[in-house]
């Protein structure tokens, strides 16, 4: 028998070492991330190796699994103390080492294995671990799956057999690189800054870029678990700040930002200056529908309403939906509707074919976007910036509010803007146009101005962004008028960052 987890042990005692140790809000919505030794010890996370193998076995799907881990001075040991999980439960596991999270996507392809267990914190800072978890390839775990391997963990229901088994995969990036880079070369000789912020892309983004042609300038590529820098997240400005900074230095056609796990791509034009995911998305969108008629698209509900109302969209017969923001959530809708691709303001882009096999990949995202600059006969990033209708917009901002409350929280905003509507009310000054609720609640006012309240997936905060199609006014009008709202909620704390 293996003890049933305990939520919180105090490290530096026998108990610490001898019962594992899994907090429960660590499963989320579609990953599992816990603070190390605050949260999970590693024992623990041995019982998340067990639940899973139980639940892989519990879906009728075949016990193989693909595992890796991303640069941290402790990923590695969490990711063996998993895979002695996963073997107890009869497992046959392909480790592929070191990699980011997309390369452990491509193993399930390239390995032909169905199951996939990557750990990872992705942007999370030090101190933080996770695991992103799917067995239904190109798809990661939802609320259903994750609920169960709650339940599975939690009650210690584990169904260990014998029959585990491992393999390392020797040299596994060179084929991920091959995969990426065997493709005609760009025809125009793009100088693109490649920046890292010391995570794991730092050990592959490089060598991708250079193969498909590029100048490459690289920006904090060396791998530092200590992150000395920066956080390597490309929706942070201090990240976005350095890349602009070396872009107008080596004057760059493009800067390329890569977050700690390699699934995301943030982007600065040739001018220095930030554009926000969701914006490079409608350009993508532009080129995409471009060579391929009636393209659909599927886009989170941070993103700007550009996808709906911009000209070119609509004169290239492209069609797109709103949807739930999170990772899982977007490639499950994007697979599901045969959508082309999907946006997230994340940075996290869904490529089906031709473009890609349907999952998040930064390095595929930056390809995209030096491919998309090849295909735009002799226009700058800025040019192609420029063209899109002017809107003012915030970067995602997050008010700290601990996982036990947020949900609450944003229950009770929501039913307070679907009241106001009823009412008649206004917000900003203005009568509320649309409602979106399929996540949170996004308020689009007459003019066009909109703002979003949602939880975070992965943190203990919720998420604000606006946006307005009129004036850097209207946007902080609309920021005032959700920030007002949530100030009458004690448990909601400071923001991480503001406009």
């Amino acid at each position: 028998m293996f003890p049933k987890p305990k939520s919180v042990l105090v490290p530096n005692t026998y108990a610490f070492e001898s019962e594992p140790m899994v907090k429960p809000t660590g499963f989320r919505e579609y990953d599992a991330r816990w603070l190390f030794n605050k949260e999970i010890n590693l024992m623990g996370v041995q019982a998340l190796g067990m639940g899973l193998g139980a639940l892989i076995a519990e879906l009728g799907v075949r016990q193989e699994i693909v595992t890796g881990h991303d640069f941290r001075g402790y990923s590695a040991s969490i990711k063996y103390a998993l895979i002695s999980g996963l073997m107890a439960a009869g497992c046959k596991v392909h480790d592929i080492g070191l990699a980011v999270t997309p390369m452990a996507y491509f193993a399930q392809f390239d390995l032909d294995v169905p199951c996939v267990a990557m750990v990872t914190a992705s942007h999370n800072d030090n101190g933080w671990t996770g695991v992103k978890m799917g067995a239904n390839r190109p798809l990661t775990f939802g609320p259903d799956e994750m609920s169960r391997l709650k339940a599975i963990v939690l009650n210690a229901e584990f169904n260990n057999r014998a029959g585990g088994s491992y393999q390392f995969h020797e040299n596994f990036p060179v084929r991920y690189i091959a995969d990426l880079t065997s493709r005609p070369k760009l025809k125009r000789r793009l100088k693109v800054v490649a920046a890292c912020g010391n995570g794991t892309a730092g050990a592959f983004a490089p060598q991708v870029l250079e193969a498909i042609g590029c100048d490459v300038i690289p920006l904090d590529t060396e791998l530092d678990h200590t992150f000395p820098k920066y956080n390597p997240n490309p929706e942070d400005m201090e990240m976005l700040h350095a890349i602009r900074d070396a872009v107008l230095a080596h004057k760059a056609d493009v800067g390329l930002g890569f977050d700690g796990d390699g699934d995301r791509c943030g982007v600065v034009d040739n001018t220095g200056e930030e554009i926000f995911a969701d914006k490079v998305g409608v350009m993508l969108a532009r080129d995409m529908s471009a060579i391929n008629a009636n393209a659909q698209f599927v886009v989170d509900v941070k993103s700007t309403g550009l996808f709906v109302t911009d000209p070119v969209l609509q004169k290239q017969g492209a069609k797109t939906v709103y949807w739930k923001t999170g990772h899982s959530y977007m490639k499950r809708r994007t697979n599901e509707l045969g959508a082309l691709a999907g946006f997230e303001k994340s940075g996290h882009f869904f490529f089906n074919k031709p473009f890609g096999r349907g999952y998040d990949d930064g390095l595929v995202s930056a390809i995209a976007i030096c491919e998309m600059l090849d295909r735009a006969l002799g226009k700058s990033m800025a040019d192609l910036k420029d063209a899109l209708p002017k809107t003012w917009s915030s970067p995602t901002m997050s008010p700290h509010c601990a996982d036990e409350a947020k949900y609450g929280v944003v229950d009770a905003v929501v039913k307070h803007f679907e009241a106001l509507q009823r009412q008649g009310g206004k917000v900003a000054g203005q009568n509320i146009r649309d409602l979106v609720t399929v996540n949170g609640v996004r308020v689009t006012v007459e003019d066009g101005s909109w703002g979003l309240v949602r939880a975070s997936s992965n943190k203990p905060e919720l998420v604000v962004v606006v946006e307005s199609p009129v004036s850097e006014r209207r946007m902080h009008d609309m920021f005032e008028a959700m920030d007002a709202v949530l100030r009458t909620h004690p448990e909601v704390g400071e923001y991480n960052q503001k406009i």
